[in-house]
């Protein structure tokens, strides 16, 4: 199967590349490079160390967009959804959507062997069309196809953080039946913001002694984080006689 014309996949990403030479080596596998050698027998340039900024560039920025959207999050909190976003399984579904295989450049053995549906050859397709960008356009030509494909709206990164989070809500139910109080108490207290941007503070009673508050993009991250808090104050608590 012939590569599609990266012209097409220029369209997807919305950016017109001067040095178009940069696309076609982000999607060219090492497979491809070796097995059309140049005359000197060297093999071809391929996209493992645009791969290798690539990377560097979009840890980059997800940190930075995630610091500005969450200035509420915990470092720990920052850093699981970090680590979501940059994950090969992640970028596979961002290349999927983009159509990423057909544009690839491939050997015959990654033909055969299914390469342009591979996890890992189309993650790193990603990250190196992520360095070509920025090698051509600069930091906020990347910058802007990170944004709208990795991290893509509002509403999928609250989707995306709520299925990859640790369910301290479910963690402090456990402690409490543990320390035999009462089950937890969840109440939304606060609604701030316009209807699209909107934040939520929920806060959390298990009895008399134990209240937290959580803010969060929705209801549930809200209460996920004010469950947080109640499970850190009672960390080093003894279960009642």
């Amino acid at each position: 199967m012939t590569a599609a014309d990266p012209q097409e996949l220029e369209d997807k990403i919305g950016h017109r590349f001067r040095q178009q030479e940069l696309l076609v080596r982000a999607l060219t596998h090492k497979s491809f490079a070796f097995e059309n050698r140049l005359c000197d027998d060297t093999p071809a340039a391929d996209n493992e160390q645009l791969e290798f900024l690539g990377d560097a560039i979009l840890g980059f920025v997800v940190s930075e967009a995630l610091m500005q959207r969450y200035p509420e999050y915990s470092e720990g909190d920052l850093s699981r959804l970090k680590a979501h976003l940059v994950s090969a399984a992640h970028l596979h579904s961002v290349a999927l959507d983009l159509g990423f295989g057909a544009f690839l450049r491939l050997g015959r053995s990654e033909e055969v062997g299914g390469g342009r549906d591979k996890k890992a050859l189309l993650s790193n397709a990603v990250e190196a069309v992520i360095a070509a960008l920025y090698l051509d356009g600069g930091l906020d030509v990347s910058r802007n196809f990170i944004l709208d494909n990795v991290l893509g709206s509002r509403e999928a990164l609250h989707n995306a953080d709520e299925a990859s989070a640790i369910s301290y809500k479910t963690v402090l139910q456990e402690r409490a039946r543990t320390l035999k109080l009462p089950q937890p108490r969840y109440i939304v207290a606060e609604e701030n913001g316009p209807e699209h941007a909107k934040t939520f503070v929920v806060e959390v009673h298990v009895g008399p002694a134990f209240r937290s508050r959580g803010e969060g993009p929705s209801k549930k991250a809200a209460g996920q984080q004010a469950a947080k808090g109640i499970i850190e104050q009672m960390n080093g608590c003894s279960p009642a006689d």
